[in-house]
């Protein structure tokens, strides 16, 4: 499922138009302030770019709306998978490299006019071919808690990047070869069967003598050096053991549901159904007309429901052309527009469509609500006493480093405290500490420190930390007595490679030309087939593979291949057919193939530039802050599955 997930959100990494977009979307994310941290914290900094702050507020808005985003997609999302998929840390980069746009046009003088943004808006906002209007445009603007003058705003800087990206990617082209490749990468394809075992299936459990071990490791001695390592010691205050120390009294949790009215208040919700009458089925003019049709029935009085089940030409028309209470949001803006504007019960006029032609009814619409204070009431209480725990862990971390820094020692100052460090031994740098730090904090900060140097405060997931650099060991070719262990493991797996090869290799004259999948049930094999095989693509259990894909493309039909490796063993493939990409087609596909490939091209040069923009520019993140939002915004995922 994870394996999945990741594969899926690979389309949230940074590439030019998602960099543009997130202006628009950050300030249509409406799901309310940033909640335990209060409305003080609405103007804090969560990152700098040059001299510009990326708000707090911002960050919290864009997450929590990626986060809806991926939720609806993936429906046991929890904080378990955000955390792995490190969506937090994929938003905060995005903002920070549109801020890097936006500073890098200033500095070169790139602005928007007001006829532009007025352009622009016109442009958004259209039913019919025409503008909705300057009222209707306040009101849609409104309903999602959004003044004219900020939406304007972030036009502007949205048509600045898109002026700056123009200007940095004018000199880019594409080469007709570059273009056909292209094409044949996505057009050709090959239906393939392969076996495969995978070496966690070979059984090697026999004891290995220290000498082969030995011999292994002077025979791949250069696999085992240690880079830079570093010691030091560190003092943990842990949240969850501060929480006795705090006190959340009733008041509190008042105050904070008075303060944070805006995040339990629930939406207004619109049930809508919808007809929908596709021009492409209808031989490219019966939508409308038949629409009319359907329309007059309706104010006769006919059932909307019966006619959608016999009309409609969408995946909604079996249920009556209910789209429920939240699906209906992901129609076209006109839809979308047009629902909002109807009461209960009533039913659109025609609504165009690039695909054809829609009538649309609101069924039923639930008041906007806020959420009883009893009900909120553990919530807001288990938010609190994190909070105030993580404040009571920085206030007491802040005060010992005042002290170590008097002392020039983390030890003394924290014994006069009554606390007791300990030592990290010698860790890599970003390398994890046991159970108390999986995200490696410490061992990132120790690599930023002097000899003897002591550090600030390091927010981490248990609480919060310091550490004093005490030792720096430079990079080394490793003893065998350092990485026994890892030559053991290593040495396991090449002996279970040994025998999975010899496995495959034994069976590759029993397959020939006979019904694989039979076979390999047969000889313990695991068989796949695949119908259309291109290349690049993820085959189930190997992943992707550059050499299945050069034989899937070069090799004789009907032949077995030989054994090939992947990650986690050896598979043998078999090409039954091959289909490969049409001169005519790519000449008739001419200009589209131009455009998605200058497009990739384009992103690829703006993600090299950006990096090197990004070193360039002053970029730094309050962590201690940045970590105290995302555990706000996660513990609205707790214990989702």
């Amino acid at each position: 499922m994870l394996k999945t997930m990741r594969k899926n959100v690979k389309s949230l990494a940074p590439t030019l138009w998602i960099v543009i977009a997130t202006f628009i979307i950050a300030i249509f994310a409406v799901w309310g302030g940033a909640g335990r941290l209060g409305e003080k914290a609405r103007s804090e900094t969560v990152a700098t770019v040059g001299g510009d702050k990326i708000p707090m507020n911002a960050y919290f808005n864009v997450l929590r709306q990626r986060l809806e985003a991926l939720q609806k997609e993936f429906k046991q999302l929890n904080r378990s998978f955000i955390q792995q998929l490190n969506i937090p840390q994929q938003v905060l980069e995005q903002m920070v490299q549109q801020y890097l746009l936006r500073r890098k046009a200033s500095e070169m003088g790139i602005t928007a006019s007001n006829k532009e943004v007025n352009d622009r808006v016109v442009a958004m906002f259209q039913r019919d071919g025409k503008f909705i209007g300057v009222e209707e445009y306040r009101r849609l603007l409104a309903y999602s808690r959004l003044s004219v003058g900020d939406f304007e705003d972030n036009l502007k800087t949205e048509i600045a990047i898109n002026k700056l990206v123009q200007l940095l990617t004018a000199g880019i082209a594409v080469t007709p070869e570059e273009m056909w490749s292209e094409y044949q990468k996505k057009t050709d394809s090959a239906k393939i069967e392969y076996v495969m075992l995978e070496e966690s299936k070979a059984a090697f459990d026999q004891p290995l003598a220290p000498a082969e071990l030995q011999a292994y490791f002077e025979k791949n001695k250069d696999k085992y050096k240690l880079p830079e390592r570093r010691e030091g010691t560190y003092l943990l205050l842990r949240t969850d053991e501060l929480k006795k120390d705090i006190q959340v009294t009733d008041a509190d949790i008042e105050k904070y549901y008075k303060d944070n009215a805006d995040q339990f208040k629930e939406p207004e919700r619109i049930r809508a159904s919808r007809i929908f009458l596709s021009i492409a089925k209808k031989g490219g003019a019966g939508g409308p007309e038949q629409a009319q049709e359907i329309l007059d029935r309706l104010g006769k009085g006919e059932d909307f429901a019966q006619l959608a089940r016999t009309f409609s030409q969408d995946d909604k028309a079996k249920d009556g052309g209910d789209w429920g209470f939240d699906a209906w949001t992901q129609l076209s803006t006109n839809e979308v527009a047009a629902i909002r504007k109807l009461g209960v019960g009533e039913v659109s006029p025609k609504v165009d469509r690039p695909d054809g032609t829609a009538i649309l009814k609101v069924t039923e619409k639930e008041p906007e609500k806020t959420q009883p204070l009893d009900v909120v009431k553990p919530r807001i209480r288990s938010i609190l006493e994190d909070q105030k725990s993580r404040d009571l862990a920085a206030e007491k971390i802040g005060r010992l480093e005042k002290s170590a820094l008097r002392e020039k020692s983390l030890d003394v100052a924290a014994q006069k405290e009554g606390y007791k460090v300990k030592s990290t031994g010698l860790l890599k740098s970003g390398q994890a500490l046991e159970d108390i730090d999986p995200a490696g904090s410490i061992s990132q900060a120790l690599f930023g420190l002097k000899d003897r140097e002591i550090s600030g405060a390091i927010p981490m997931f248990t609480g919060t930390g310091i550490v004093q650099l005490e030792k720096t060991e430079a990079p080394r070719p490793a003893t065998f007595e350092e990485v026994q262990a890892d030559v053991e493991k290593d040495l396991r797996t090449a002996r279970r490679k040994e025998i999975t090869l010899a496995k495959i290799r034994e069976a590759l004259p029993k397959l020939g030309a006979k019904n694989w999948e039979e076979t390999a049930t047969k000889l313990g094999l695991e068989y796949k087939q695949i119908n259309e095989h291109k290349k690049e693509q993820y085959l189930a259990v190997i992943g992707e593979s550059p050499e299945i894909d050069r034989l899937a493309f070069t090799m004789p039909l009907n032949q077995p291949s030989e054994p090939v490796e992947f990650a986690g063993g050896y598979s043998v493939i078999r090409v039954l057919e091959r289909k490969e990409a049409s001169r005519a087609e790519f000449d008739k596909n001419l200009e589209t193939e131009r455009n998605s490939l200058l497009e990739q091209k384009k992103n690829r040069f703006l993600q090299s530039y950006l990096e090197k923009l990004r070193n360039d520019m002053d970029v730094k993140v309050n962590y201690d802050l940045f970590t105290q939002v995302n555990n706000d915004v996660l513990s609205r995922f707790e214990g989702k599955e």
